[in-house]
Order: C-alpha cells, then sequence, then structure tokens
C-alpha cells in the first residue's frame, strides 16, 4: 500500500515542481509589473505588491509608436498564420491522398527545412530584401513568417488529413460532390483541432520572431513589438518596471488564445503526431 501511495505521490511531485519552474517567471514579470519602483530595485526581494500600481503600464503604453508596433505585430503575425494555413492545408491534402514522384522527398525537405536554424540565414535574407528594395516593409515579414511556419503546419496537418476515412471522401463524391467539394465539405470540418494547434504554433512563432524584425525593419513606423520590448532603457540602465509591464502587455494575447485553443491544441498535437 505505502509503495502504491508513493509510486503515485512522486509523478504528482515532480510534475508540481515543473509546474512552479515554468510558471514563477511569467508570475515574477507580471509582480514586478505592477510593483512600485521602490519595491523593484529593494535589497530584499518583495514577493507580492502590496502597493501595486499602473504607472509601469502607463508609461509602457504611452511610448511613442507603441499602437503603430501592435498594429504591425498584429497584421504580420495573422497574415502569416492564414497564409500558412490556406497553402498548408491544401498541401497537406495532396500529401495525405495523392501519390506522385518525389513525393517522399519533398515531405523529406519540409522536415529538414522545419529543423533549420533561421538565424542562420539572417544575412542572406537581408540581402534578398535590400536588393528588393524592400526593407522596413511588413510583405517580406508576412513572407519569411509564413515560410517559419508552413513546415510544421503542413507536416501536423498531413496527419489528420490521413486520419480521415478514405470512404467519407468517396461517399461525398458518389453523393454528386467533386472532389474539391469533398474536401471543403467533409474533411475540412474533421481537421478543426489540427487547424488550431497549427494556428497556435504559429501565432506564437510569429509574435515573438526578433532577429528578423530587427534586421529588416529599422524605421519605427515598421517596427513590431519584440523590438518594442527593448526600447525601456535610461541613461541609468533598465527601467524594469516598464519592461516587465511592456512584456506583460506582449504576453496577454497569447495566453488569451491558449486560453481559449489549449484543449483542442493541445489534442490537436498529438493527434496529428501519432497518426498519418
Amino acid at each position: 500500500m505505502k509503495r502504491s501511495l508513493m509510486g503515485r505521490l512522486w509523478p504528482n511531485l515532480v510534475a508540481v515542481v515543473i509546474f512552479v519552474f515554468c510558471v514563477f517567471p511569467v508570475y515574477w514579470m507580471f509582480a514586478t509589473a505592477f510593483k512600485p519602483t521602490g519595491d523593484i530595485i529593494a535589497e530584499d526581494p518583495v514577493w507580492f505588491p502590496t502597493d501595486a500600481t499602473l504607472e509601469h503600464f502607463k508609461k509602457a503604453i504611452d511610448a511613442d509608436h507603441f499602437w503603430t508596433m501592435v498594429g504591425n505585430s498584429v497584421t504580420v503575425t495573422v497574415l502569416a498564420v492564414l497564409f500558412s494555413l490556406i497553402i498548408g492545408v491544401t498541401a497537406a491534402f495532396a500529401l495525405a491522398r495523392m501519390r506522385f514522384k518525389g513525393r517522399r522527398g519533398f515531405i523529406i525537405g519540409f522536415m529538414l527545412a522545419q529543423m533549420a536554424p533561421w538565424e542562420v540565414m539572417v544575412i542572406a535574407i537581408y540581402i534578398i530584401v535590400r536588393d528588393a528594395d524592400m526593407l522596413n516593409s511588413l510583405i517580406p515579414l508576412t513572407l519569411f513568417y509564413m515560410v517559419m511556419i508552413l513546415p510544421f503546419t503542413l507536416l501536423t496537418l498531413r496527419g489528420f488529413v490521413a486520419a480521415v476515412p478514405r470512404e467519407l471522401e468517396e461517399s461525398a463524391m458518389v453523393d454528386g460532390c467533386t472532389r474539391m467539394q469533398a474536401f471543403r465539405r467533409v474533411i475540412l470540418p474533421l481537421l478543426a483541432p489540427g487547424l488550431m494547434s497549427t494556428s497556435l504554433f504559429g501565432f506564437i512563432t510569429a509574435w515573438n520572431e526578433f532577429p528578423l524584425a530587427l534586421v529588416l525593419n529599422k524605421e519605427a513606423d515598421a517596427k513590431t513589438l519584440p523590438i518594442w520590448l527593448s526600447s525601456f532603457q535610461t541613461a541609468f540602465g533598465d527601467d524594469w518596471g516598464a519592461t516587465m509591464a511592456a512584456a506583460s502587455l506582449f504576453a496577454i494575447p497569447i495566453l488569451i488564445l491558449f486560453v481559449f485553443l489549449q484543449r483542442r491544441a493541445v489534442s490537436g498535437l498529438t493527434d496529428g503526431a501519432v497518426k498519418g
């Protein structure tokens, strides 16, 4: 009895430790954002903001070009995710349902693209965008973010398409649907968990991306929120209160999106990983 109790206790303790280890930095970020400056720089850590203040949030929101950068980040992220889903779901259908020469090599190529570190390509990307005279534009960021997201989107959705029985598609075609209509009316609704999980992954990837945005967009009107986060510095060092408030504002959209999509996102990631 004791052995079985200990066998159940240890995994739970490990899970609690991992949970605290992962969540504590997020808590500290939000707590610091509400602390007065005196509590932030105090020698003894203040674990909970007793005299909460919104001063740091006001300073972050009143920063130059804040709302412009919010609009830039939302535009680039939403468009990159949308385009990657449109291309990814149609390509996933072709890879899962059709047999053509070079199919295996195509899949391997996308897997290799998923493993490639994008940071080593920043200089080459900069030269391409500069020669195309498209620096300080949102179009290159949107395209490159889409390319970053696309391999994961395609490979995950391919597993979902492969898991849908062919008989459903064939029955719809027997009833008079074309292959495209069968895909749109029968298969696409069944891909909802996969679409949500890949959307969440793509949103986080594009929303948090820093190196490309820093290198390609130097003008303030073309920058995104990750670049904005690095701007809270004074002549005496970093403004930690404003920095934590800015980071909290930056993280809120992702937290809200994850709360709404977490169940379908988790099931989507696991189902897409084991099927197909």
